[in-house]
C-alpha cells in the first residue's frame, strides 16, 4: 500500500483517456489546450491512487494519425526502489496520445 503500484496506475490511466478522449478528433489548434488540460486531469486521477509520499510528473502526448511511426522514451534520476512510472496509449481514427506518469518517493 505504501508503494507506487504501476499496474494500478496504468489501468486509471487508461480508462480517464478512453472516457475524455472517446469522440474528440484531431485539432492542431487544439492540441497544445488539450494535452494540458489532459495532463491535469491525469494527474488527478492518479494522485488518488498513489500513496500521499509521491510528487507525480505527468507527460501527455498528442500526435495526428497518419503513415508515421513514433517512439517515445524518457530518462529519469531516481531510486528504483521506491521510484516507478506507468504508461497508457489511445488512439483513434484521427489522432494519438500517449500519457506517461512517473511517481518520485518524497522523504
Amino acid at each position: 500500500g505504501c508503494k507506487f503500484d504501476a499496474g494500478r496506475v496504468q489501468r486509471v490511466l487508461e480508462g480517464a483517456l478512453a472516457t475524455a478522449l472517446e469522440t474528440t478528433i484531431y485539432s492542431p489548434q487544439g492540441s497544445a489546450p488539450l494535452a494540458q488540460s489532459l495532463a491535469e486531469l491525469l494527474r488527478c486521477r492518479a494522485k488518488e491512487v498513489v500513496p500521499p509520499r509521491y510528487k507525480l510528473v505527468c507527460q501527455v502526448l498528442l500526435g495526428q494519425q497518419g503513415q508515421q511511426s513514433l517512439l517515445v522514451a524518457s530518462q529519469a534520476l531516481w531510486d528504483p526502489q521506491s521510484d516507478s512510472f506507468a504508461s497508457a496509449t489511445f488512439s483513434n481514427a484521427s489522432f494519438f496520445a500517449v500519457a506517461t506518469v512517473h511517481g518520485v518517493y518524497f522523504e
